[in-house]
């Protein structure tokens, strides 16, 4: 418990300098009526409303946000030159520090907003670095932030960009006591880059040694993925009894956890939470956090866990689609996902009852409706967790003499018990199943299983 407490007092300074920045949420969306445009799924309004959330991730006082709708993007300054002056009077006027610009600016576009704004101005790239910055804990985490942060400067002016003294994330927009506004050196920033890379394949290497020897137990792996903010810290607690944190905000998990679960028929798997996804995911990240989703690659089942109550739904569920096809995983490989329509309890009762409906006629392969909150339909996940695990897995039937505890203990350790009959002779009757990989450890030690047609 010390370090969270350790690492939140190192961020309080930042954090009072965020809650004293005056800040201004800015959403330029093209316009979808323009001819050629994208069609897009999201509302001009919702995007905007998680731009906010974004921005309040990190403690900074917002004051206002506004749309602005575009008919086509500036090659200078992004918005229109109209649309510029009007925003910088507002920001005069209101005596607004920090704009936040929710898309991807590029060097020249940011230098030039800051100049017509007076004031400093953060794209939405340099947002969510900022948010990852801030909330990553372990080494690891903290390496790949530092990395993505470093290709993002390396790119542009780096006069208000401190990592290379702070070698850390986390607001390096505001600044901070004792900091000085530097101009980096390209061949430092690189070299840096070279060193935490070497750093990362050390800390691949080792995930990879346990994964390894994960595979020697063996435990099939499950992951959790789905968007931001849709509940998986709290589906994982509640199917692990951890006490990961689990908050209604953005980003809230960034490292990786693991757990031991057992499922119904006491079969265990290790259990993966991994950080959220995002639309316009930052590609920096995408490449950086590579090594924390192979666990989600090597993963035996996928757990897409979506905000069901959330009107984006659809939307956010293309959006992390896109990433896990990123990741290899498409085609035949989407076979082991378990879509999760989390949420439930946020639902009205009769929408709650058709969704579910619609799940039940979808047949095998349906998505589960659960709440991870109440514990609704949580059953029904293991279980199908479970009936997807079996596809690739013996079922066996042996006797053993009811005095054999050690023997009944192995089996229960190593396979799933699916059944116990205690017979009149005193003997035990048993159906298991296990993993092809196991069954010959199973066989070496009761060569008298008999193995059960499916």
């Amino acid at each position: 418990m010390k370090s969270p407490r350790k690492k939140g007092a190192a961020f309080e300074p930042e954090k009072a300098i965020a809650t004293r920045t005056r800040t201004l949420v800015v959403g330029p969306y093209l316009n979808a009526n323009v001819p050629g445009a994208t069609p897009m799924l999201r509302s001009s309004e919702a995007r905007l409303e998680e731009a906010v959330g974004l921005t309040m991730a990190i403690d900074l006082s917002i004051v206002g946000s506004v749309i602005v709708p575009l008919r086509q993007t500036r090659p200078a300054t992004y918005l229109g030159q109209g649309k510029v002056e009007e925003l910088a009077a507002r920001i005069a006027d209101e005596e607004i520090g920090l704009v936040m610009v929710d898309c991807a600016l590029s060097p020249v576009q940011q230098r030039n907003l800051e100049q017509a704004f007076k004031a400093k101005v953060i794209d939405r790239t340099g947002l969510i670095l900022e948010i990852f910055g801030r909330r990553a804990s372990t080494r690891e985490g903290r390496l790949q932030v530092e990395l993505a942060h470093l290709a993002y400067q390396k790119s542009r002016l780096v006069r208000s960009w401190t990592h290379l003294e702070r070698q850390r994330g986390g607001f390096g927009f505001l600044g901070g006591p004792g900091e000085t506004q530097i101009e980096t050196d390209r061949r430092l920033i690189q070299e840096r880059m070279t060193r935490i890379e070497r750093d990362l394949e050390d800390v691949k290497r080792t995930r990879g040694l346990h994964r390894a020897s994960r595979s020697k137990v063996p435990y099939p792996t499950v992951a959790l993925v789905g968007y931001t903010n849709a509940g998986k810290s709290s589906l994982f607690n509640r199917l692990t009894a951890a006490e990961v944190l689990a908050k209604d905000m953005l980003f809230a998990t960034l490292d990786p956890t693991t757990r031991a679960i057992a499922l119904p028929h006491g079969l265990k798997v290790v259990l993966s939470d991994t950080v959220g996804f995002i639309s316009d995911l930052p590609t920096q990240l995408v490449a950086a956090f590579r090594a924390t989703l192979e666990d989600v690659i090597s993963a035996e089942i996928i757990l897409h866990v979506r905000d069901i109550a959330n009107p984006d739904t659809e939307a956010q569920e293309l959006d992390v689609r896109q990433v896990l096809a990123d990741l290899g995983i498409s085609g035949a490989a989407e076979r082991r996902i378990i879509e999760v329509w989390n949420k439930a309890d946020l639902l009205p009762a009769a929408e709650a009852q058709r969704l579910a409906g619609v799940a039940e006629r979808r047949g095998e392969g349906a998505p589960v409706l659960v709440s991870a909150l109440t514990g609704l339909g949580v059953p029904t996940l293991l279980a199908e967790i479970e009936r997807r695990l079996s596809g690739g897995r013996d079922t066996y039937a042996l006797s053993l003499p009811a005095e054999d505890g050690a023997g009944l203990a192995w089996l229960y350790s190593h396979a799933e018990v699916l059944s116990r009959r205690t017979n009149r002779s005193g003997t035990l009757s048993l159906r298991i199943r296990v993993g092809h990989e196991e069954a010959g450890r199973l066989l070496r030690r009761y060569p008298k299983a008999r193995l059960v047609p499916a």
